[in-house]
């Protein structure tokens, strides 16, 4: 069961999260081959976050904890597709003000991909 957790510095109040959890979710689901009833998405607003000494732009966290099918090409494409979402939604986070740590929770010591 993937599971994602997004914590932002942007406060959610007023904001239509419904879209944002609907498209993760169907990305995670496609990207991962795990069915959507499977994928799990937490989010969490008004963070207080610091990213590249400011606090005030708007940014975002996320974990995303997976068992099993975690590639390098499967991290990159979270990475990439999760930002886009960010970036596009109502809550306007720049891609460049994302970070995203991806765990394959069914190695050892997690993925050190």
């Amino acid at each position: 069961m993937p599971c994602l957790y997004l914590s932002t510095n942007v406060s959610l109040d007023g904001v239509d999260i419904d879209p944002i959890f609907s498209e993760t979710t169907k990305a995670i689901s496609a990207i991962t081959g795990k069915p959507e009833s499977f994928v799990m998405v937490l989010l969490k607003g008004s963070v207080a976050i610091s990213f590249g000494a400011s606090k005030s732009e708007p940014a975002a966290y996320g974990e995303l904890v997976a068992l099993g099918g975690i590639t390098k090409a499967v991290k990159r494409q979270l990475i990439a597709t999760l930002g886009t979402i960010l970036q596009d939604s109502k809550l306007s986070i720049p891609k460049t003000r994302f970070f995203l740590k991806v765990v394959d929770v069914s190695t050892p010591s997690g993925s050190k991909l």
